[in-house]
């Protein structure tokens, strides 16, 4: 069984004891996300692309303050894997974080593993 993993500490990922275990891997639907609580009281949103790559961002849509980044459109821009968020469809680059609507807003990126 292969678990995936995030940083809880995604500006020094390598710190002791920073990795929280979210689910098995097998649980993520290509295409799709999930939620993930975190232990100090935030979200995650995960999502695993069609090619098997992982992604974890924060699940806070900041245009709304609603926890719904999870369960927005996975989709490409220009090579670039993001999600549109369900509520007002901006995109948001699921590798930097990046509003793609709007150069001033961005999410938390966490990296993630399989372990």
């Amino acid at each position: 069984m292969t678990t995936l993993e995030l940083s809880l500490s995604p500006e020094s990922p390598e710190s002791p004891g920073s990795w929280l275990t979210v689910c098995e891997e097998a649980r993520l639907t290509p295409g799709r996300g999930v939620a993930a609580l975190l232990p100090d009281g935030r979200q995650a949103a995960v999502f695993r692309d069609r090619a098997g790559r992982t992604y974890a961002i924060d699940n806070r849509d900041p245009f709304t303050g609603a926890q719904v980044l999870s369960r927005g459109l996975v989709g490409s821009a220009d090579g670039r894997p993001f999600v549109a968020s369900p509520l007002l469809k901006q995109r948001f680059d699921l590798e930097t974080g990046r509003c793609l609507d709007d150069d001033e807003v961005a999410v938390t990126v966490f990296p993630v593993r399989v372990a």
